[in-house]
């Protein structure tokens, strides 16, 4: 069992650091090698986490069909709705059968993992099925605020299923949750909330914590692993916890063994900034997108959600999987963004629908294939362009 297919989307619109640097004054060194950052993806205004995760479902529906497809799981914490699954406006949009079950997990970074490990449990149950996982988010924190520069946007989308074509998941996996406020957005906030040395911290525990679990179970031993996927609320995170995670095996964490490990798994990232639940499966996007032939060496995963859960799993990328892989479109979904100033960047920002109920429409922007209509008696219009 495992992943079968995946396919990365992301926005209209780009802010490079250097911009966000010349506006706030801050030498752009402490972006680029600070956190490890360049650029973070912005929505359109008719974009959102629903178009961007029909964007990256549907090349995987046209290449598989429909007709295998009985589930659809939606992990995100930047929900549209507090009582409808994001996944339906998806299925919808897709044309996927009624016979079909669509759900949203919400566990910050870590749902994706949560909805990737439901997955594994249905197909177990009847390997005839596949799922199809979806991780979408818009990471926004308050305008000038430390977290203000790992913002971004992404969507992957991961048909799982019996007889994978790129990555065979092992059962095997260990797993840690802690009661933290290193990050949180209550209801009535719209931009996040974290204490940046709390987070790095609960991260960083929680990755001992994963892996102790882990190899109490009969995991694997650290050096049977040939690369690492991290969450990456900015890319130098994934450098400080693969440090972290060496050290604590007593293994030499010298900056060179760390990029040997993780390098591929930051090219995306780096450029489209944080994007929450998918941010750790971007990070496995780029890895089988940039690296050698991978086939049959195994592949660590931590994924980390803050609050806050943490998972290490293992996973064997399958022989013939470049073969399958999107690196072209992944490559022009990053590309094809227009820059934008930071005034432009601002208004999008703070933009907002009215709470009256009335006729919202927005402007159409973006150049994807599907996007948001407007807002009408407190309904979501969304269409394909």
């Amino acid at each position: 069992m495992g992943i079968h297919d995946l396919s990365v989307a992301t926005t209209q619109y780009v802010l490079t650091h250097e911009t966000l640097a010349g506006h706030n004054g801050t030498g752009v060194a402490k972006y680029h090698r600070g956190i490890g950052q360049r650029a973070m993806s912005v929505p359109a205004a008719d974009e959102d986490i629903v178009t961007m995760a029909a964007d990256a479902a549907a090349p995987v529906v046209a290449r598989h069909g429909a007709d295998r497809i009985r589930t659809v799981v939606f992990a995100t914490e930047t929900s549209v709705d507090q009582s409808k699954a994001a996944g339906v406006y998806v299925h919808s949009l897709l044309g996927l059968p009624s016979a079909a079950r669509v759900v949203e997990l919400k566990q910050a970074c870590y749902s994706g993992t949560a909805a990737l490990q439901f997955a594994m449990g249905l197909v177990h149950r009847d390997p005839s099925e596949q799922v199809l996982v979806i991780a979408s988010d818009v990471s926004r924190y308050e305008l000038g605020s430390p977290g203000e520069a790992t913002q971004g946007a992404a969507a992957v989308a991961m048909l799982v299923g019996a007889d994978p074509a790129l990555v065979r998941l092992e059962d095997r996996s260990g797993m840690f949750t802690a009661d933290i406020m290193d990050f949180w957005r209550p209801n009535y906030l719209t931009t996040a909330l974290v204490d940046g040395r709390e987070s790095i911290s609960a991260y960083l525990q929680a990755v001992e914590g994963a892996w102790k679990d882990y190899t109490e179970r009969g995991g694997r031993k650290l050096g049977e692993f040939s690369a690492f996927c991290y969450h990456q609320p900015f890319t130098k995170m994934a450098h400080k916890a693969h440090r972290h995670l060496l050290q604590h095996n007593g293994h030499a964490a010298d900056e060179e063994e760390i990029t040997r490990a993780i390098g591929h798994t930051t090219a995306y990232n780096v450029e489209i900034g944080n994007s929450y639940t998918a941010s750790m499966y971007v990070g496995l996007a780029s890895l089988l997108d940039h690296a050698d032939d991978l086939s049959g060496e195994v592949i660590g995963f931590l994924s980390y959600g803050s609050g806050s859960v943490a998972e290490f799993f293992a996973g064997t990328v399958v022989p013939g999987y470049r073969a399958r892989l999107r690196s072209d479109a992944h490559r022009e979904a990053i590309g094809r963004r227009q820059q934008i100033d930071y005034a432009r960047y601002r208004e999008l920002h703070e933009r907002s629908f009215p709470a009256d109920g009335g006729d919202h429409p927005t402007p159409r922007e973006t150049t994807g294939p599907y996007r948001l209509v407007g807002l009408s008696g407190h309904k979501r219009i969304y269409a394909a362009r």
